[in-house]
């Protein structure tokens, strides 16, 4: 807290600092005997009639009244990470997307409007890194109606907690009435530790998603398009066979007796240094085993023979399993994402 040469604190942000990233103390109940404070950091994203709006790193936003605040200053952005590879918030976005493409897209500006038949909000969502061209409502009219086209309810993907990232759009998005679904985070950490992970058993790598790997995956009914999401950074495109582009691995576990589902799969796609992890799943029967670990490994060792050296992931942020197995391997969260649903429409279901 910011802290004035009488030692009393002060408040030394303004509305002009809106966009800046600030650490700010509040009292929560004036008026009472035992005074009780809260400090809050992120970024702010308006200042209006009294009221502060600022956006914290998991995305949700706290509402701080002008006359409660009692210390308040600008602070650097978000500290670095400490350990693993040291990547920048649209890297990640570009490599992320460039791992899991639509089937269509369109630029809009430096916005990308991408569809894939409702297959994963991912792949049917706008992914805004810049200037769309257009002031903000005219630009998310156009969205609109670009989903309209497609039968599909218009998502922008946006991110939180990193230099870089979009808390003023998100304040946007959601003073338009915006509804934010499925808040999740971006890891990152070195691949040769999770390369060096001992395996519980043999594995088998494809460059194809076949059947039994479809049959473990969680998601059911697996269209055409769906197998065109998943099968992003094929070596049989043009791209990936002039050398330019990201590769992709399917990694299965075979069941325990013939014709039986996959103990386990995953995916991996390969682009320059990075290796991004995704579709790992596991028999509920067999969990607890190593067999998430061992998927992981032989696809890092794979990615490592390709060139690669620094992973990422996504995690939800309720998946308490999952973050410990990342955790354990080396992974920490570098920023949060999240997909905001234009208002009236419905999700149904394919996402």
């Amino acid at each position: 807290m910011e802290i004035s040469a009488t030692g009393r604190l002060v408040v030394r942000i303004s509305a002009a600092d809106v966009g800046k990233r600030v650490s700010v103390r509040r009292l929560d109940e004036p008026g009472v005997t035992h005074e009780k404070f809260t400090d809050t950091v992120g970024v702010l994203t308006s200042w209006d009639e009294g009221v502060l709006l600022i956006t914290r790193r998991d995305g949700r936003s706290v509402r701080i009244p002008e006359s409660a605040l009692v210390a308040g200053k600008v602070v650097p952005p978000a500290p670095a990470r400490r350990r693993g590879p040291a990547a920048s918030y649209e890297e990640l976005a570009r490599v992320a997307a460039r791992s899991w493409r639509p089937v269509e897209s369109e630029r809009l500006g430096d916005w990308e409007l991408r569809a894939a038949a409702g297959f994963t909000r991912r792949a049917n969502s706008v992914l805004p890194l810049g200037d769309p061209g257009l002031p903000l409502d005219a630009a998310l009219t156009a969205v609109r109606r670009w989903y309209e086209d497609r039968g599909l309810p218009a998502y922008v993907q946006t991110a939180t907690g990193a230099e870089g990232t979009q808390e003023l759009l998100c304040a946007e998005l959601e003073r338009r009435g915006w509804t934010r679904e499925v808040t999740a985070e971006l890891w990152i950490g070195a691949l040769a530790p999770v390369a060096d992970r001992a395996q519980a058993c043999e594995v088998e790598l494809s460059r194809e998603a076949d059947e039994a790997w479809l049959a473990r995956y969680q998601r059911k009914g697996v269209s055409e398009v769906a197998l065109k999401v998943l099968g992003s950074g094929s070596p049989r495109s043009s791209e990936a066979e002039s050398g330019g582009g990201p590769s992709v691995w399917f990694a299965t576990v075979p069941g325990s007796s013939p014709g039986a589902a996959p103990a386990a799969v995953g995916r991996c796609v390969v682009d320059g240094r990075w290796a991004g992890f995704a579709a790992v799943e596991v028999d509920p029967e067999q969990r607890r085993r190593g067999l998430a670990t061992t998927v992981m490994a032989a696809l890092a060792r794979r990615a490592l023979d390709e060139g690669a050296s620094a992973a990422w992931l996504h995690v939800e942020a309720d998946n308490e399993g999952a973050r410990a197995l990342y955790a354990g391997t080396g992974f920490s969260a570098h920023h949060a994402y999240h997909h905001y649903r234009v208002p009236g429409s419905v999700d149904n279901g394919r996402y």
